[in-house]
């Protein structure tokens, strides 16, 4: 009977120590992201990834969007990330699944909360640039 017992803790102690082993391992394998300067080149493209996350961000992905007069991206849910969008140049609304509309025009930063449907319109003459910047919330 005591060695059933002995048995079990040895086991036990030896299947903490795999999963701490495990979690250590696998925090070692994140690599830390390298500080950089992004030259996003946008030129004959609609669309530029900036950043795609891991290893180049710990979270953080990001994209250059080039939208032409009466465009829409398309209807998209940011799920459990929370969205930011950067207008360079141009004008468009942000259109909310309620029907509110957000203006978007040069200078300005719309935020997007996680689980929200929406979809991103140039509703101007000239083409709609902006970047995003999307983390996960959860």
């Amino acid at each position: 009977m005591m060695n059933k017992r002995w048995l079990f803790l040895i086991l036990a102690f030896v299947m903490i120590a795999f999963n701490n082993m495990s979690a250590n391992i696998a925090q070692d394998a994140i690599q830390k992201p390298e500080p950089k300067v992004i030259r996003p080149n946008i030129e004959g493209k609609d669309y530029c990834r900036i950043l795609g996350g891991p290893p180049e961000s710990i979270v953080m992905r990001s994209g250059m969007v080039l939208l032409q007069p009466n465009k829409t991206v398309g209807k998209h849910n940011t799920e459990v990330y929370e969205e930011l969008v950067i207008v360079l140049k141009g004008l468009g609304e942000m259109i909310l699944s309620d029907g509110k509309k957000l203006e978007m025009k040069e200078g300005n930063l719309l935020y997007c909360p996680p689980y929200t449907e929406h979809d991103v319109k140039n509703t101007g003459s000239l083409p709609l640039q902006y970047i995003y910047v999307v983390a996960r919330a959860k």
